[in-house]
């Protein structure tokens, strides 16, 4: 009798790799999907949701790019009321919403803003309606409210609520609510969500041509497993693109003349302790060259962002001391404590795609958004580019059903609007037994509230961990808050390769402590040893690699162009590298 094909399984680990890579070899898949970031991720749950044999491969880590670096939000953007896209703005916060109450309310969680008031006439009104218009734009009739309606804050309750708010730049305030979301965690969920439902996904695979067939219809891809150098071909009836900042680059592993383009911009943020700044909701503010957001976060703050042009390699972006100083100058002149470069814990820098007006002659697409774009520059081949975290679920509904053809997307729709996602699914209840749990593990609110953040309803893998070695329910010395047992937890489920992948997208450290985690990973490195199979010689070179990394990004932050920063941020090398 035939063995039974194994049944999918969320957990992401080396033999799961292995299985994926084993498949993406043998089988003709429905969906190829390159890129691993949110889109890339998204259009892998939507396509296996619909019962699609799909395959998902990114270059780098799970979410290494854009979709780790991001302000950290689930919004709807404020500032497009100002161009009256009335439209996008309503997508957006539908999305939120959705996010909040349906797909990931785990994840994702309310959070009050506040927008200040300068003006004592025209001011208020003119910003309450615009607000007001935002809520109204967020309520769908017969849906309970996701999140409260604004409320008007007038200077005494302002100066209770953000006490370090300069005098002049606020008699007053408008509190509104968005969310926040780990856009990490968020992508590793859709990726393990993804192959929940049977998609074969593997990091540290990158693309590196595209195959058609003899009438010229693309019809799968060259991948080459950057952990061994192999490179095997994939066959695919459809490939979908979801490369961000590379859409021009994965576009000419086609050949064709079309295509759409994207610039890439960089957007900066700093961290400072919590302490440093005295106010208890978020703060929004236009400067003259982009949008100012203080967002307080656990322990900590996070301030940016800018909005410059790159014009370097894609793979590494970094901060710059004249970035550091942009954003230290525009949060000084709202806030009553200065802040300087000593009180900076973090620093983090990531590129937007930005989407340029137009596309390639030779191209067909479909225009379902300002703020993301479909097309298919070579027949069997679709590109999508542009759009938000915010609105990933649409933007991978519009490029599955743009990949299928409109017949075959009206007999296979998508589901995604009713998934919950990883994690989700009856987190109410469990949430509700969070005194217990702690009271069982002898873990304050605070930690028990940070698992259930991180996993939902899958904090029951966890407290499994710990009833095995007790040991693992302590936080990671130089680690804290994330416990042993997470870092165990991320090398058997949740698809680490490398020390980076820990210390940068499954735990925060790289800029949420002082030292960038440097103290804490030796400990982790030891910790998933036995699980990805690492001898003494691997532990050092990958503990060894990660200072390296730390030292370049820190040196990058002493000078003034991204020439001269990029060029210092390269001497550490990956231990994977990408292929040219």
């Amino acid at each position: 009798m035939p063995a039974r094909p194994a049944m999918p399984t969320s957990a992401l680990n080396p033999q799961t790799r292995t299985d994926a890579i084993g498949a993406l070899k043998t089988q003709e898949l429905d969906i190829l999907v390159i890129g691993g970031g949110v889109t890339g991720a998204g259009i892998a749950v939507d396509a296996a949701t619909r019962g699609l044999n799909t395959g998902l491969v990114e270059a780098q880590d799970w979410a290494a790019g854009t979709s780790s670096r991001s302000t950290k939000l689930a919004h709807g953007g404020l500032r497009y009321l100002l161009m009256l896209d009335f439209k996008l703005v309503h997508e957006a916060l539908t999305e939120r919403d959705l996010m909040l109450s349906t797909t990931a309310p785990h994840l994702v969680r309310p959070a009050p803003f506040l927008y200040p008031l300068n003006h004592k006439l025209w001011e208020r009104p003119y910003v309450a309606t615009g607000v007001g218009l935002y809520d109204l734009l967020a309520h769908a009739p017969g849906r309970k409210r996701a999140l409260p309606m604004q409320k008007h804050l007038f200077a005494d309750d302002l100066a209770k609520a953000f006490p370090d708010l300069r005098e002049g730049h606020g008699i007053g305030a408008v509190r509104y609510y968005d969310a926040q979301v780990d856009d990490a965690r968020l992508v590793l969920t859709l990726v393990r969500t993804a192959a929940q439902y049977g998609a074969h996904a593997a990091s540290r695979a990158q693309v590196v041509g595209l195959t058609k067939n003899g009438n010229g219809i693309v019809n799968g891809a060259q991948v080459k497993d950057l952990t061994t150098g192999e490179t095997f071909p994939v066959r695919a009836k459809q490939v979908i693109a979801a490369t961000g900042v590379w859409t021009e680059q994965t576009e000419a592993l086609a050949g064709g003349p079309g295509g759409l383009k994207v610039l890439a911009s960089k957007g900066i943020h700093i961290v400072v302790p919590k302490e440093r700044i005295h106010g208890s909701m978020g703060v929004i503010s236009m400067t003259e060259k982009s949008v100012l957001f203080l967002i307080p976060r656990g322990r900590y703050w996070v301030i940016g962002t800018t909005d410059t042009p790159w014009e370097q390699d894609f793979t590494h972006p970094v901060a710059t001391k004249a970035d550091i100083d942009y954003v230290l100058e525009h949060a000084n002149a709202i806030l009553n404590t200065r802040l300087t470069r000593q009180d900076i814990i973090g620093v983090y820098a990531g590129l937007r795609p930005l989407l340029q007006p137009g596309t390639k002659a030779g191209t067909s697409s479909a225009k379902v958004s300002r703020e993301h774009t479909v097309a298919s520059p070579v027949a069997g081949l679709t590109v999508i580019a542009g759009g938000k975290l915010t609105t990933y679920r649409v933007m991978a509904k519009d490029a599955v059903d743009f990949a299928l053809g409109e017949a075959e997307a009206r007999r296979r729709p998508s589901v995604t609007a009713r998934l919950p996602l990883l994690g989700a699914a009856g987190y109410e209840a469990v949430a509700n037994r969070a005194d217990a749990i702690g009271q069982r593990y002898g873990w304050t609110p605070d930690q028990v509230d940070h698992l259930l953040g991180r996993y939902g309803t899958l904090i029951g893998d966890i407290t499994a961990l710990v009833d095995s070695d007790a040991g693992l329910g302590q936080p990671v010395e130089g680690g804290e808050p994330y416990l042993k047992a997470e870092v165990v937890y991320a090398a058997t489920h949740e698809g680490v390769v490398h020390l980076d992948d820990l210390l940068l997208n499954r735990t925060r450290l790289n800029f949420e402590v002082p030292d960038a985690g440097l103290a804490a990973a030796p400990v982790m490195a030891r910790l998933v040893a036995p699980h990805l199979g690492w001898d003494e010689d691997r532990i050092e070179a990958e503990v060894a690699a990660y200072a390296r990394r730390v030292e370049a990004a820190r040196a990058a932050t002493e000078v003034m162009t991204d020439a001269e920063a990029e060029a210092i941020r390269l001497r550490a090398e990956d231990l994977t590298p990408m292929a040219a």
